[in-house]
């Protein structure tokens, strides 16, 4: 059994934090006394995960802990969190889990990512539309919404919920990706950085501009299985002010 690696994706600005982000990185607010990127660290060791990686971008100085290998997206402003993946392209490999780092989790979401032996994983939660009730600041429509198939693999994911569709559940931003993963993934995203460079791409403007969510779709469109590991609730999204605050109530 090959150890399994953690990336973070900490280079955004978080600018809908307002200022509780003027002069930190959204990973570094705190919760209950710990920063949000000490309580993902802390609950990716719990699952026995020590090799963690952190893309950082915006006041990446503020972002200095022992023991993490750091890569910086100095051009963070200009692209967003799928470019901003592939600045740590040379760790994607073996067992990875990316993750975004404005999010809070259990330690049983990533273990549930752990047991899976698909190449390509992707957390989706079905309990999802309860975490909408009464946020104002981040309408449902926002949601990254997936439909799955019966075998539980991605056919559409994106902010799709705005379309009417039956959606299955909510992409809370974490991909595993096992040694055979990792190269599908990085061949395509740089076959398709060579099409689309500079042009619209999925739901995106430009390429660089691209979440992960617009790779996934294209693995799904060409007929690559995206598994899809369910849960319900145990994440948390750090968007907006008001998520903030709701969620320090719950610390208090």
């Amino acid at each position: 059994m090959t150890e399994t690696k953690a990336l973070i994706v900490a280079a955004g600005l978080g600018s809908r934090l307002k200022h509780l982000t003027k002069d930190l990185p959204k990973c570094m607010l705190d919760f209950g006394g710990k920063t949000l990127l000490e309580r993902q660290i802390s609950v990716y060791k719990n699952c026995g995960i020590n090799n963690i990686s952190v893309v950082r971008g915006y006041k990446k100085n503020k972002i200095q802990y022992k023991n993490l290998t750091y890569f910086d997206n100095d051009d963070y402003e200009n692209n967003n969190i799928l470019n901003s993946i592939f600045y740590a392209e040379k760790i994607i490999n073996g067992n990875i889990i990316i993750g975004y780092s404005d999010i809070l989790f259990e330690s049983y979401v990533v273990k549930s990512l752990l047991e899976s032996k698909h190449d390509i994983s992707i957390v989706v939660d079905t309990d999802w539309r309860d975490y909408y009730v009464g946020r104002k600041d981040h309408p449902i429509e926002e949601a990254e919404n997936v439909i799955l198939n019966s075998s539980n693999e991605v056919v559409k994911i994106g902010k799709i919920g705005n379309q009417k569709l039956e959606v299955h559940g909510e992409f809370i931003g974490m991909i595993k990706l096992t040694d055979k993963g990792s190269k599908i993934f990085k061949e395509n995203f740089n076959r398709l950085k060579k099409l689309y460079w500079n042009r619209p791409f999925q739901r995106a403007k430009i390429f660089q501009k691209a979440y992960l969510s617009d790779l996934i779709q294209e693995l799904a469109n060409i007929g690559t299985k995206v598994h899809c590991i369910k849960i319900k609730k145990g994440w948390k999204e750090i968007d907006t002010v008001e998520d903030y605050q709701n969620i320090i109530k719950e610390f208090s």
